[in-house]
């Protein structure tokens, strides 16, 4: 199976390293010397990773074969793809992988069916996760442990505790204002 892990930014410096946007909880592994990443577009790659490291907390990677700015520049906006095993499950205890969480069913506390997860949408505060309901209709959930209080691989289900509003419209609305007036 492949994961996106990265993508290229812009070249740094002339001795061809690249800024990384880091698509991976574990860069240590996926991004560290040796490791080596196939490409989208498929024709930049396969790229070997030769060395690594921060600066001005920005992740920069140099690859084998690109030695000047020029080349680094040529390989701004590629995608870089690592081949994980399905079966490899995160270090941390209750990190999933997308494609573990991709079609579980979603359910209330009490059981009540709430849909299929058909996305998870990684967003810059927090993670969503796309929730296809019986009806054809779509929910998102956000993806925070006062919401998703399980997830059951083994049952393949995520249970909710949902707030009021967020999968029905009983929500309750609170106001400052005084309606006496």
């Amino acid at each position: 199976m492949q994961l996106v892990v990265a993508r290229i930014g812009r070249a740094h410096g002339i001795k061809g390293e690249v800024t990384v946007e880091v698509r991976t909880d574990e860069p240590e592994v996926r991004l560290a010397p040796g490791a080596v990443l196939a490409t989208d577009p498929a024709s930049t790659g396969p790229l070997t990773i030769e060395s690594g490291r921060v600066h001005s907390g920005r992740l920069l990677l140099r690859f084998e074969g690109v030695r000047d700015r020029t080349a680094a520049e040529a390989l701004r906006n590629t995608l870089l793809i690592a081949d994980v095993d399905p079966d490899e499950l995160p270090e941390g205890e209750d990190e999933y992988y997308d494609h573990q969480l991709i079609d579980l069913d979603v359910v209330t506390r009490d059981g009540a069916e709430v849909g299929r997860i058909t996305e998870v949408s990684h967003l810059p505060y927090q993670d969503l996760f796309v929730v296809e309901r019986p009806d054809g209709t779509e929910v998102l959930v956000p993806f925070v442990q006062e919401i998703v209080t399980e997830i059951d691989l083994e049952e393949q289900r995520a249970v909710i505790d949902p707030p009021p509003g967020l999968i029905d419209d009983r929500a309750e609305i609170a106001s400052s204002r005084d309606d006496s007036a």
